[in-house]
């Protein structure tokens, strides 16, 4: 069963993936930039890192942390995302050493116990069918005193395919997407488990009985991140979850 969503969950991110992955490039060349860099650095040691980049899509994450000197691995299940990630590269010569992409599943990785100094995630976690089996994978390889910022929303309250389209931007992301597959998202959305729990309320309970230690939320973060009603702007309301191995 888990296999089928996966493969369901890949399928539709595939169709997606070439659209998704300029919106992304576009928003690494924007403002969006310093913002979401401002919040992330909150948070990181004053020394280069080294960062495991969660379900990184086309990669924005990895290129924004890569090219302000971390070292870090990008995975993703959709392979396509991954080869979108890799043409992106190739543009970026002046630190594209320092990133890794490879197609990997969020809940088995393959790397070894305290690896990394950070985990770090967008919009990855409502998408996952076992999120607690994913978190447990990211505590192990942490290292000591490693950090989890995991950005994402409580997207099982939203339904995509009902959304008003007259209430978007005019060049927002979903203008571009076809009806038929914002409805195949809430599809898989709403037969995932984490669609019925409570966020982030949920999240902190499971990460602090993986014993990770400091977790909070920061439920404002969307707030200070999407000022602006544009091509970039998400109306679900972002947190950022905080927490320390």
């Amino acid at each position: 069963m888990e296999t089928k969503i996966k493969d369901r969950i890949v399928n539709y991110w595939t169709k997606r993936s070439e659209n998704f992955a300029q919106l992304r490039q576009e928003e690494l060349h924007s403002y969006m930039s310093e913002l979401w860099l401002t919040e992330i650095t909150k948070y990181l040691p004053q020394r280069p890192c080294k960062i495991l980049d969660v379900g990184t899509g086309s990669g924005f994450f990895a290129q924004l942390l890569a090219k302000h000197h971390h070292e870090v691995d990008g995975i993703d299940l959709t392979h396509s995302m991954i080869e979108q990630a890799k043409l992106s590269l190739k543009q970026l010569s002046d630190y594209n050493s320092k990133i890794n992409f490879q197609v990997m599943d969020a809940e088995n990785l393959y790397f070894a116990d305290n690896t990394f100094d950070v985990v770090i995630s967008r919009n990855l976690t409502w998408t996952l069918p076992n999120p607690q089996k994913a978190y447990s994978e990211w505590y192990r390889v942490l290292k000591p005193q490693g950090i989890l910022l995991n950005f994402d929303a409580d997207y099982g309250n939203e339904q995509f395919y009902q959304t008003k389209i007259e209430n978007l931007p005019l060049n927002h992301a979903h203008r571009q997407v076809k009806p038929t597959l914002m409805q195949e998202c809430d599809l898989i959305k709403n037969s995932l488990e984490i669609s019925s729990k409570i966020r982030p309320d949920w999240d902190l309970r499971i990460l602090k009985q993986l014993q990770f230690k400091d977790v909070f939320a920061d439920t404002n973060i969307g707030q200070r991140i999407y000022k602006h009603q544009d091509k970039f702007y998400n109306p679900a309301p972002v947190f950022l979850i905080y927490a320390q191995k």
